[in-house]
C-alpha cells in the first residue's frame, strides 16, 4: 500500500513537470552595428532587449 502511494505521489509530480510553458521570444538590437535579431536568449556581450517578448520565433505578434 505504502509503496502505490508513493508511485502514485511520483507520477504525480512527474505531471506537473509537463506544463511548463516556453521560454519567450526576444528582439536584441546589436550595439555595435544595429542590427536586430530575434532569439529566446540573449547572443552574447554587446546586445541589447529592443522589444519583446514575443510567443514566436520570427518576433512577429498575431
Amino acid at each position: 500500500m505504502l509503496q502505490r502511494m508513493a508511485l502514485l505521489l511520483f507520477a504525480l509530480l512527474l505531471v506537473s513537470q509537463v506544463r511548463a510553458d516556453a521560454a519567450p521570444w526576444y528582439r536584441w538590437e546589436s550595439q555595435a552595428d544595429g542590427r536586430l535579431v530575434c532569439a529566446q536568449f540573449s547572443p552574447g556581450d554587446g546586445w541589447k532587449r529592443f522589444a519583446g517578448p514575443f510567443n514566436n520565433g520570427a518576433c512577429r505578434a498575431y
